[in-house]
C-alpha cells in the first residue's frame, strides 16, 4: 500500500512524444481551467463561458482567459520538456495523484471523528454544559461547523498528506470495521444507538470506495472482463489500453465531472455550497455536503489517473522500457 510508484527505475528521457504528451497535459490543463472556473462561478457568480449568450462579455472573455492560460501552460511545459519519456510522464502523473488521494483519505478520517465527536455531545446535549449558549447552538448549524471545524481540518490534512507516506487504505478500512463493531456492541450491549453512527460508517465507506479506485487502476486491480486481452502481446494490450483510456475512462469522467460541476444547481456544486445534511437534522453528522463532492474528487483522481496509464499505455505499444508487470484480475 506504501508503495505508489513504479517498481522499476524510469528512465527521464527517450523517444519523444510530443503530440501524445500534449494531449494528455492538455487535457490536465483543460481540467484544471474547468475547475477554476466552476470556483468562480459558484463562488464569486461569474457567468463562465454562458455569458456570451446571456450577454455577459466580461465573464465569458475572463472563463476564455483562464481556459487559454491553462492550456498554454500545459502545451509550454510539453514545449520545454521536450524528449521527456512517456513513462517519466506517468510516474509524475500518478505520483501527484497519490499526493491527492491522500489528503483526501485524511480529510476524511479527522473530519469523521472530530464531527462524530461533536455530534454525539450534540445530541447528548453536553454543548449547553460546557461552552456558551450561542456557542453551542453554532454548533447545531452545519455551515458554523463546515467553516470554523470542518475548513480548518481539511487544512490539516492538507499538512499531513505532505509529510506521510501512506495512502491509508488499511487505516481506513480498520477504522470502517471498528465503527461498525461500536455499532453491535452499543446496540446489543447497551441498548443504544444514535443516527450519527451509521452515518460515520456511510461517510467513510463511500470515502474508502471512491477514492481507492485510481490507485486500483494503476495497481491493475480493478475486475477486466477478459476474454482474448491475456493471450495479446505486450504492445498490443499497450495500444488496447491507450484506445479505452481515452474512449471509456477519460469520457466518463468527463461526464461525471460536466455534470457533477455544471453551474450552481448541479448534483455536486448545490450540496457544497449549502453544506447539505441529512434528513435526520440536528441527530446525525453534518458530513453530507462532502459526500457529494466525494463523486467528484473521485471524477478528478480517475481522469488524472487514466491520463497517467494512457501514456504508459502508449509507452507499452511503443515498447519502450521500464514495463511494469500486472496480475490482471479476471472474470
Amino acid at each position: 500500500m506504501t508503495n505508489s510508484s513504479f517498481a522499476v527505475p524510469v528512465m527521464r528521457h527517450d523517444r519523444n512524444a510530443p503530440f501524445i504528451r500534449i494531449f494528455g497535459w492538455g487535457m490536465l490543463a483543460v481540467m484544471a481551467g474547468f475547475l477554476i472556473n466552476n470556483v468562480l462561478i459558484v463562488g464569486y457568480g461569474f457567468t463562465g463561458i454562458s455569458g456570451l449568450w446571456s450577454g455577459n462579455a466580461e465573464a465569458a472573455m475572463l472563463a476564455s482567459a483562464v481556459y487559454m492560460v491553462c492550456l498554454g501552460t500545459g502545451i509550454g511545459f510539453v514545449l520545454l520538456s521536450s524528449g521527456t519519456a512517456l513513462r517519466f510522464d506517468s510516474n509524475r502523473i500518478h505520483r501527484f495523484n497519490v499526493f491527492l488521494i491522500r489528503w483526501a483519505f485524511w480529510v476524511v478520517l479527522l473530519v469523521g471523528v472530530v464531527d462524530s465527536m461533536i455530534a454525539f455531545f450534540r445530541v447528548e446535549g453536553f454543548l449547553f454544559n460546557w461552552m456558551s449558549e450561542d456557542t453551542a447552538r453554532a454548533f447545531g448549524r452545519p455551515r458554523d461547523v463546515g467553516m470554523t471545524v470542518h475548513m480548518p481540518l481539511v487544512m490539516l490534512a492538507f499538512l499531513v498528506a505532505i509529510f506521510t507516506r501512506t495512502l491509508g487504505f488499511t487505516w481506513l478500512a480498520l477504522m470502517i470495521v471498528v465503527a461498525e463493531l461500536l455499532i453491535v456492541i452499543s446496540r446489543f450491549v447497551f441498548s443504544y444507538e444514535q443516527a450519527l453512527m451509521g452515518d460515520l460508517v456511510r461517510y467513510w465507506y463511500a470515502a474508502l470506495f471512491l477514492f481507492a479506485s485510481a490507485y486500483t487502476l494503476f495497481d491493475e486491480g480493478h475486475v477486466r472482463v477478459d476474454v482474448l486481452y491475456a493471450g495479446f502481446k505486450g504492445t498490443t494490450r499497450g495500444l488496447i489500453n491507450a484506445f479505452g483510456s481515452i474512449t471509456l475512462g477519460l469520457t466518463t469522467c468527463w461526464v461525471i465531472i460536466w455534470v457533477g460541476f455544471n453551474g450552481e444547481r448541479s448534483i455536486i456544486n448545490s450540496p457544497v455550497m449549502n453544506f447539505e445534511i441529512t434528513q435526520t437534522g440536528g441527530v446525525g453528522m453534518f458530513v453530507k455536503y462532502q459526500m457529494a463532492a466525494f463523486l467528484g474528487v473521485f471524477a478528478i483522481t480517475m481522469l488524472i489517473q487514466f491520463i497517467s496509464y494512457f501514456f504508459e499505455a502508449v509507452a507499452d505499444y511503443r515498447d519502450e522500457p521500464g514495463h511494469r508487470e500486472h496480475t490482471p484480475a479476471a472474470h
